[in-house]
């Protein structure tokens, strides 16, 4: 089955402390049913010192939160949508809720 949310998206964050905010997709994790979005559930990585990072230190990162609580974003409203597929000319394409193309998906 074709995925609802895929890389490069647009979504919104619908629930967690992360309410409300928007980013982009950075990496689909769909055997665990998870996204990495930008700058959304942040975490600090802490960097053991080597011989190429004498200093060691800390770095922030995003970590993936479930696909569940991420809404597409539909390009006419700015606003979330649901995501269904469908075909268009013998092409699989996901179509937002109201009907408006979001990308190809493949041959149907």
């Amino acid at each position: 089955m074709a995925a609802r949310i895929r890389k490069d998206d647009m979504v919104i964050v619908r629930s967690g402390n992360h309410r409300g905010t928007t980013g982009k997709v950075l990496s689909v994790l769909p055997d665990k049913q998870r996204v990495i979005v930008e700058g959304v559930n942040m975490v600090w990585k802490h960097i053991k010192p080597t011989q190429q990072n004498r200093k060691g230190g800390r770095v922030q990162k995003p970590a993936p939160i479930h696909v569940s609580k991420v809404q597409p974003i539909d390009p006419d409203t700015g606003r979330g949508t649901r995501v269904k597929i469908g075909q268009r000319d013998g092409l699989k394409v996901r179509l937002s809720s109201k009907g408006k193309e979001l990308s190809v998906v493949g041959k149907a």
